[in-house]
């Protein structure tokens, strides 16, 4: 199995739209990263795994613009920089959908949709939301990724967890996103469930979009990625890309690789 860390893309040598750098962070005298590098490109999915605390959250708040890294480097689309807010990550394309969705359970699909992005019209006094354009532009993108809801007037409550993620999905493409960072959107789902939202995931994928996936979950990702970060108590225990590793291997390195092999062997002397 070859390391492959900075093996090009599909297509060949291009510019990424995020690339961090030996990045790291501290938490006080907590070290939450330390050198950890990744690449994301137009059309691929880069995914990072790693178990609790591996360090995966502090990772996207800081491609999220949450908190600034204390060490390494963040490029965005070849340019160095650090996000001040989440606004300017979205500002600069960035969107992050995390594992809670933050939407209103009571209102409608629609409502969700556009929620913190109403379009209005009229003027003064007589300004109002456009409920209507919002209405038929939450089926239209629903539809343009395949998701066919009978009526987005119904509460996104009393969607599925699967249904709920493809929104936000759906959500992030409309407003322009050119990079989907995706918090475990499959922790809580069943199994066709979570192979509903990764049909979305390589919907997002295909249509150009940069996707982050974030998971402890190594089938799941082998279904879909490009390329694999791996993230252990805060530091990158590898990265390679889909020709340099197997599901095997994968799923190998997640259970713990050559320390599961040692607790294996000790158990059997027992």
């Amino acid at each position: 199995m070859t390391q492959s860390e900075n093996a090009a893309p599909r297509g060949g040598s291009r510019t990424p739209l995020v690339e961090l750098s030996g990045v790291s962070k501290n938490y006080g005298n907590v070290r939450a990263l330390e050198g950890v590098s990744l690449e994301v490109y137009a059309g691929d999915v880069t995914c990072v795994l790693g178990d609790n605390g591996a360090g995966k959250s502090t990772l996207i708040k800081i491609i999220a613009g949450l908190h600034q890294h204390d060490g390494g480097t963040l490029a965005l689309g070849g340019e160095e920089t650090r996000l001040s807010s989440p606004r300017e990550a979205l500002d600069r394309g960035i969107a992050t959908v995390y594992q809670d969705l933050a939407v209103v359970p009571l209102m409608p699909v629609w409502r969700n949709f556009f929620l913190g992005s109403e379009p209005r019209k009229g003027r003064g006094p007589f300004r109002r939301m456009d409920v209507e354009h919002m209405r038929r532009t939450t089926h239209a993108e629903l539809l343009r990724m395949g998701i066919d809801l009978r009526d987005v007037d119904q509460p996104i409550g009393t969607l599925s967890g699967g249904e709920r993620q493809c929104v936000a999905i759906a959500r992030a493409v409309h407003f322009g996103a050119k990079v989907l960072v995706l918090d475990e959107p499959t922790a809580a789902l069943g199994v066709k469930q979570s192979g509903v939202v990764l049909k979305y995931v390589a919907a997002a994928r295909d249509q150009g979009l940069g996707v982050v996936l974030i998971t402890h979950n190594p089938h799941h990702a082998y279904l879909v990625g490009d390329r694999f970060v791996l993230l252990k108590r805060g530091t990158m225990t590898g990265a390679y890309t889909r020709e340099g590793i197997t599901l095997d291997e994968l799923t190998g390195q997640m259970a713990g690789g050559n320390e599961l092999d040692d607790l294996r062997h000790e158990l059997r002397r027992r």
